[in-house]
């Protein structure tokens, strides 16, 4: 009798039931692709470039950070330690690999000496119409030597009407030229080995010895058309162990994001500075840069500032970078 008293069990509602599923299958989801976002990015050099995909990926690899914060929240959601901890494998991953370029350079520059060299450089976009303006930006940050990309004949007049008398020095040929303060020795046309007149070399005398300096624009690239550019920064790379000069600087716009495959060969040799208020530094597109093509690259000397800045109409924002000429 006692047992037809008691109260029937009710069932669980169809609700409940589903949440602990949900969780489940969304644990598994975000366990996968953070371990896919993870692998992705410690990787990246080895994926195939199929289709282009490969170029695509690494211009693109910084911002596949936004990722972890939405795989993050929602492995919290899901309950599982298993998605957190891959959602935190991700984030530690893309740590590793972008955090210490992103670093503000302010908080370790020593301090200048009284003897320092800035060099400017930007792709002043051939058609802009305002490579003078340019010129004059650039000049007006004091640098002594500026280094200029995509001009034609009409620009490379321009600017030299602007600068003929502050940077009395010049050299230059096809779509590439500098202008200095200090003389340039040793000029040449860098033969990259494919015939295209887009690079130049040289040795600038200053107070404190020999630097050398190369100034190169290279081949565009574009998904499935990238063998030339490639080729190019090969090449490229191979001048640096041959420099006599334990001084040395590449700049130019390379046509490469700084986590490209290819620029490795480069960067490997030479070092990169950070950026004197911190972050990733985007050249291109200058009205909201979302890559950096444009960079300094460097040996035995010391980085005391590093910045971009707007000048002229070009669709490249400009670098202007400082370096201590007596320490090294």
């Amino acid at each position: 009798m006692s047992a037809l008293l008691e109260s029937p069990r009710r069932a669980a509602p169809q609700s409940a039931r589903r949440r602990p599923r949900a969780r489940t299958g969304l644990a598994i989801l975000v366990t996968v692709l953070a371990l896919l976002l993870a692998g992705l990015l410690a990787f990246h050099r080895f994926l195939p470039d199929l289709l282009g995909l490969g170029l695509l990926v690494d211009s693109a690899l910084p911002w596949f950070g936004l990722a972890v914060p939405a795989l993050f929240i929602a492995a919290l959601v899901s309950r599982s330690k298993a998605a957190i901890g891959s959602a935190l494998a991700s984030a530690l991953v893309w740590a590793v690999l972008f955090v210490p370029a992103i670093v503000p350079l302010s908080w370790s520059a020593p301090t200048a000496s009284a003897t320092t060299l800035t060099v400017a450089s930007q792709n002043v976009e051939d058609g802009s119409g305002t490579a003078a303006e340019s010129a004059t930006a650039l000049a007006a940050t004091g640098a002594q030597v500026i280094a200029l990309q995509e001009m034609d004949a009409d620009a490379r007049d321009q600017v030299e009407a602007v600068l003929s008398e502050s940077h009395p020095y010049s050299y230059g040929i096809g779509t590439v030229g500098m202008w200095s303060t200090y003389p340039i020795e040793n000029a040449q046309a860098l033969d990259l080995g494919l015939g295209w007149q887009r690079g130049i070399a040289a040795d600038l005398a200053t107070p404190t010895g020999a630097v050398s300096i190369y100034v190169v624009h290279l081949a565009s690239a574009r998904p499935g058309d990238h063998a030339t550019r490639d080729e190019m920064l090969a090449n490229l790379a191979d001048f640096v162990p041959r420099d006599e000069n334990e001084r040395l600087i590449m700049v130019g716009d390379f046509n490469a994001g700084s986590s490209d495959r290819h620029l490795t060969a480069l960067t490997d040799q030479l070092s990169e500075p950070n950026q004197n208020g911190g972050g990733f530094g985007f050249t291109w597109p200058a009205s909201a840069p979302v890559t950096r093509p444009d960079h300094l690259l460097q040996r035995g000397l010391q980085v005391v500032s590093n910045e971009t800045m707007t000048a002229g109409d070009s669709d490249h924002l400009a670098l202007v970078t400082t370096l201590d000429l007596a320490a090294g």
